[in-house]
């Protein structure tokens, strides 16, 4: 079990001889987030590893794909692997908005934003793999892979990490540590950082369908009474669907038989895809939201999941995590250039203070909108629907609305300038 120790006494380290310190940063989690983070540390003068408990084609086989904003682009542009992933994925040119089988529907297209596209959908291999390419490259960036992590102690100077390393213990010793180790993150929980938020009533089901039509690089959001379906356009005619429902609902669409479930989300989707087929198996996982008190304390960060979760509505999740990696990365490299220790509290409060705010506004967004979009009381629908009405008549609305969903408000970090 992972123990987290109390700080020592500085009497206690002065008359005991400083240990060598392995690496600057220890980031514990090889996923889409941890891997941002590192690749945006490459020229940072910083020495870096990674934890991660799963050998490399295991992380990269999760059947997942995400809604990437536009800041996303940008941020991975600037870390310098956009290039390799771009024209592996989608870029949708607008996005549609609708209340179940209501007939008004709210179209959003770049000109509304003043950009040339309105987002983009990745999936998890293809920007997983071109991230580890990326890493491959990059001199002050190692693996401890696949590695357990056993325990973690924190000292005044320096952070001490044992891992099982394929077998062999080993004892690495940081100037920080990085929790990008999820939701459930033993390294938040074992720290004292308490979180709050809720579990929603509903799950998630999300699979892969290949449509009969061409989804022409729109990304579809329909409000359903019993919760939002997102249908993400992707490569080779394509769709990633995430389709919200209460718990039972969701277990039962999950055992449906094949052919009523696909007749179920022909109708849900409007017929717009055309017949529609099952590439992957039914996905479900329960969703919530979770804020941590604080996202640092001495010689410890969070980022990603670690840190929050919001409701899939809108698909934020990730970016947020992205835009963490993309902070804290620019926290660390103003410190090491300053001469500063990257490890103590007080300088990775501008981190902390930079990220959960901006976290908040969305993690309340999202809440907004999975409440005010799901359920079908009478007075409810009736204003969800004048809502979207007015948002379909006035343009500075839709570029208000559009600035939320693209990630474009609250402060960029320098590399996606």
């Amino acid at each position: 079990m992972l123990v987290s120790s109390h700080l020592q006494t500085q009497s206690a380290a002065m008359n005991s001889s400083k240990p060598e310190i392995d690496y600057d940063v220890v980031i514990v989690g090889g996923g889409i987030v941890g891997a941002t983070l590192a690749c945006g540390l490459k020229d940072s003068g910083l020495k870096v590893t990674i934890i991660e408990s799963q050998r490399p084609e295991v992380v990269i086989s999760k059947q997942l794909a995400y809604a990437l904003t536009l800041q996303t682009g940008r941020i991975l542009n600037g870390v310098g692997v956009w290039n390799q992933i771009l024209p592996k994925i989608t870029t949708f040119y607008q996005i549609s908005l609708s209340d179940s089988d209501y007939p008004s529907v709210v179209k959003f297209l770049p000109q509304d934003l003043g950009t040339d596209e309105l987002g983009y959908v990745g999936e998890h291999g293809v920007m997983l793999s071109a991230m580890y390419e990326f890493l491959k490259q990059c001199p002050n960036v190692s693996w401890q892979c696949p590695a357990i992590l056993k325990t973690v102690n924190y000292h005044p100077d320096y952070v001490e990490i044992n891992i099982e390393n394929q077998g062999n213990s080993q004892t690495l010793r940081s100037r920080i540590i990085v929790a990008a180790d999820g939701s459930k993150s033993r390294i938040r929980e074992e720290a004292g950082i308490k979180t709050h938020g809720w579990k929603y009533w509903q799950s998630c089901i999300a699979m892969t369908i290949k449509t009969e039509k061409s989804h022409q690089n729109v990304a579809f959001e329909r409000f359903w009474p019993s919760g939002p379906m997102g249908v993400l356009p992707l490569p080779g005619n394509r769709c990633q669907v995430v389709w919200t429902a209460p718990h039972a609902e969701a277990q039962a669409l999950k055992e449906l038989d094949e052919t009523e479930f696909l007749q179920l989300l022909e109708y849900r989707t409007g017929g717009l895809l055309g017949k529609l087929e099952l590439l992957s198996d039914r996905y479900v996982y329960p969703v919530q939201l979770m804020q941590s008190d604080r996202y640092v304390q001495h010689r410890l960060a969070l980022v990603g999941d670690a840190a929050h979760g919001c409701h899939p509505v809108g698909g934020q999740g990730l970016n947020m995590g992205i835009r963490d990696a993309g902070a804290l990365a620019e926290v660390l490299k103003i410190a090491q250039e300053k001469g500063e220790d990257i490890g103590q509290e007080g300088g990775l409060k501008r981190y902390e203070s930079w990220r959960q705010k901006e976290n908040l506004i969305v993690l309340g967004l999202t809440d907004f909108l999975d409440r005010s979009f799901s359920g079908d009381w009478t007075p409810k629908v009736s204003l969800r629907r004048m809502g979207l009405g007015v948002l379909k008549k006035v343009q500075v609305l839709r570029y208000l609305a559009l600035r939320l969903m693209t990630g474009l408000i609250g402060r960029p970090p320098k590399i996606a300038d």
